[in-house]
């Protein structure tokens, strides 16, 4: 990093500044913010200020309920992007099972579909509550971020 010119520090700066998720899966969204963090250190003097600038880029599926998370827990790094990755699975996980029992009524009304339109809860709670807790109390921590 020493070694690039000013000009690439100051752009890979104001790229960090800007990054958003967009269509980057968490963990690719993770590893660009954690590359292009290294020529922003002045704009994160704390692990909350790091929080806060992660959570600023997450896209619209996520930020709801990280932030509100992030207001509620003692959240460092680490645990945010465990608990964003696992509010993106599980909503993703319930947007494919949307669209798959879409399809299946749209198949069925041209068979003999009889089901009652909603796809049964099975196996208790999966909500990020759960996750956290489970990740919170399983992960170590790993420090400042």
């Amino acid at each position: 990093m020493e070694f690039l010119p000013a000009e690439t520090k100051v752009a890979h700066a104001a790229e960090f500044q800007s990054l958003k998720q967009g269509s980057m899966n968490m963990w690719e969204y993770h590893m660009e913010f954690a590359r292009l963090s290294k020529y922003a250190i002045h704009m994160l003097p704390t692990v909350e200020a790091r929080v806060r600038q992660f959570m600023q880029g997450l896209s619209p599926l996520v930020i709801n309920e990280a932030a509100t998370t992030a207001l509620n827990f003692d959240m460092y790094y680490g645990k945010m992007v465990a608990f964003a990755q696992a509010i993106e699975d599980r909503k993703l996980k319930n947007k494919r099972e949307r669209e798959g029992s879409s399809k299946a009524r749209t198949a069925g009304n041209l068979g003999s579909y009889s089901g009652g339109g909603r796809l049964a809860f099975k196996g208790g709670s999966s909500g990020p509550s759960q996750s956290f807790a489970q990740y919170s109390m399983s992960a170590p921590p790993s420090g400042p971020a």
